[in-house]
């Protein structure tokens, strides 16, 4: 069953992409979430057997080791990791955002140095954007790398970092000019083997995405070459962060339409088997009324989502447009995924039950990515 009509951008290509997605999903992430999420992190080895299947890095081009496909099948990669109930698998941060940094700014020399490896899963990615002090406000992080000959002299720390126990390569934002906002802004890439003064902090604690290693990061003195300077100017950091930020929203955004669509076909199934008062759940007029209404802001949120995936697919897909795809979407998810724990009672609130962690996991994607508050900003600067 599905709740919305067919995707506009889909082909038969890519719905031969989507068997191997939903094959690898089902094969090594739903047998293994419960351990996961019990130890914080998803295993090491999960990265390389996806490298293996090529589901890593699958918009990068060929050349550099990558799937050479577009947005549309990471989007698609997207969708079975929410049907299969995952929160824990980092790879949007790893494919889509830091290998995407990699591919659009680094020199020819950078990406042929990490691109591969990143395909691979040889190499975990992670990007350090927050600070403690520091949310949305990146013109203003505290943390400095400032040139000393042939390294930057990396200090500061980062938290909230996805894949951050894991990461092996991970693009810090940081200035190099400390005496500047936006203009003294510069990713630098730090890889983390024999790193010394680099340290990570403890796996955070989090309501939802247990199984994801969410980690704080700490630099003291971390000497890094000249040549990780992404792009290789310095002072180019903030241009290239709000270069890639529609893409990192908008991934925000096919990830909540897609747990959406999965919290709605969980619940008319739930309601469908589970009685009450002598008959279904789902013939209570109040059940039918709330799934109709959930029905309905899963077929508009996606409608517009597809949308905004075609502008994207053009190059057409514009800071404005990927805010509101992302605050919309997000909002949406939380509406529905707590109108659906609802119609589940009590076993709603069970972790055994899925529709438990679509409702935990909802909360932070309208804090990640840049807050709504923030997308709404950046939406009514153009009014």
């Amino acid at each position: 069953m599905s709740l919305t009509q067919r995707s506009s951008w889909l082909d038969a290509d890519l719905d031969s992409f989507r068997e191997l997605a939903h094959a690898f999903c089902q094969k090594e992430i739903v047998p293994n979430y419960e351990r996961w999420a019990a130890a914080k992190q998803v295993d090491r080895d999960l990265w390389r057997k996806a490298g293996d299947v090529g589901l890593l890095c699958l918009s990068i081009p060929e050349e550099y080791g990558g799937g050479g496909g577009s947005f549309a099948h990471e989007a698609i990669l997207l969708e079975e990791q929410a049907k299969a109930g995952d929160d824990a698998w980092g790879n949007s941060v790893h494919s889509g955002i830091v290998a995407h940094y990699v591919n659009s700014c680094g020199t020819e020399e950078q990406k042929r140095r990490w691109l591969p490896k990143l395909a691979s899963g040889e190499l975990v990615a992670a990007i350090a954007m927050t600070e403690p002090g520091t949310g949305s406000d990146l013109q203003n992080v505290k943390a400095k790398a400032i040139r000393d000959g042939d390294h930057y002299v990396l200090n500061g720390s980062k938290t909230f970092i996805t894949n951050g126990a894991q990461a092996e390569l991970i693009v810090v934002v940081a200035k190099t000019d400390p005496g500047e906002a936006a203009k003294g802004v510069s990713l630098v890439v730090v890889e983390t083997e024999g790193a010394q003064g680099f340290r990570r902090g403890r796996v955070l604690d989090k309501i939802g995405l247990h199984g994801q290693d969410t980690s704080e990061l700490f630099f003291d003195d971390v000497r890094v070459p000249v040549e990780n300077l992404l792009g290789g100017v310095e002072g180019q950091g903030f241009v290239q962060l709000m270069q890639q930020l529609p893409q990192e929203r908008l991934i925000i955004a096919v990830g909540a339409v897609a747990a959406m669509e999965a919290a709605v076909e969980q619940t008319i199934q739930y309601t469908k088997e589970r009685t009450a008062f002598g008959r279904e759940i789902f013939n209570f007029q109040n059940t039918r009324f709330k799934l109709a209404e959930a029905a309905t802001e899963v077929a508009v949120s996606k409608a517009y989502l597809d949308q905004c995936i075609e502008r994207h697919l053009k190059g057409e897909l514009d800071v404005t447009g990927a805010a509101m795809v992302k605050w919309w979407t997000t909002d949406r998810l939380s509406r529905v995924a707590d109108e659906c724990l609802q119609l589940f009672g009590g076993y709603g609130y069970m972790n055994e039950y899925p529709i438990s962690r679509v409702w935990t996991a909802a909360r932070v994607q309208r804090i990640f990515g840049g807050t709504n508050e923030i997308m709404k900003e950046i939406i009514s600067r153009t009014l």
